[in-house]
């Protein structure tokens, strides 16, 4: 694993070529922010306007003269835990993405190009407190534009980046089509049915030639056939 430049996260496939994520730069990590920061907010205060008219009885959403342990236990808690742990069970569950990162096309990975664990996404989380500093994320901000990798410091902690989301990793641009079949060739016989299969795809993809498209069952068919010879 390498950095290309300050584009791609270069990493190692198990086919030996190396395959490229484009590492995103400090705009889309805002815009997949602000989507994130609107859709928490949201689900806070829908909780605590519910929960609030739900305990006074009425439709009343103001806090208690001498707030009970119900008060805390019903109301302020569970929605100051939507606010609080938003994007550390949504970047669990939803695999290093969460809505604002699903419509800003980006993703987590780690050094590696694969998913962060639950301990790198704690870290990263936590040191949102730092990141957030002094208003609006501000130290975060200026970290991500000086950085060469547009990481905050929750990232350099945790070991994670933010990647452009594709379905699939693609060679880098110095790995030709030449390169990819002598690959292809040489390793015939010791790859894997499933990495036999995304060289093919990758090799197909660059001639326009989307071997996933549910409309070409035929070119499908004969991909699975050719990654399973040897392996019968």
């Amino acid at each position: 694993m390498s950095t290309h430049g300050a584009r791609d996260l270069i990493i190692d496939s198990v086919t030996g070529v190396e395959l490229a994520l484009p590492i995103a730069g400090p705009g889309a990590r805002c815009y997949a922010f602000l989507i994130d920061w609107h859709v928490r907010a949201i689900l806070f205060a829908a909780w605590y306007a519910v929960a609030a008219i739900i305990y006074n009885g009425r439709w009343s959403f103001a806090a208690p003269l001498d707030p009970d342990a119900k008060w805390f236990m019903f109301v302020v808690t569970p929605a100051a835990t939507l606010y609080f742990l938003y994007h550390f069970v949504l970047e669990i569950a939803m695999h290093g993405r969460t809505p604002g990162k699903r419509l800003a096309g980006v993703r987590l990975v780690s050094r590696d190009g694969g998913p962060p664990g639950v301990g790198a996404l704690l870290i990263r989380n936590v040191f949102r407190l730092v990141d957030s500093l002094p208003v609006l994320y501000g130290v975060g901000l200026v970290v991500t534009l000086v950085t060469r990798e547009h990481v905050r410091i929750g990232d350099m902690a945790a070991g994670t980046l933010l990647t452009y989301d594709r379905s699939e990793a693609v060679p880098p641009a110095h790995t030709s089509e030449i390169e990819l079949i002598r690959e292809l060739l040489l390793r015939w016989h010791s790859l894997e049915q499933a990495a036999r299969h995304d060289l093919a795809v990758i090799l197909l993809s660059r001639h326009g030639i989307d071997a996933n498209d549910p409309a070409d069952a035929a070119l499908r068919a004969q991909l699975d056939a050719l990654a399973r010879d040897g392996h019968k």
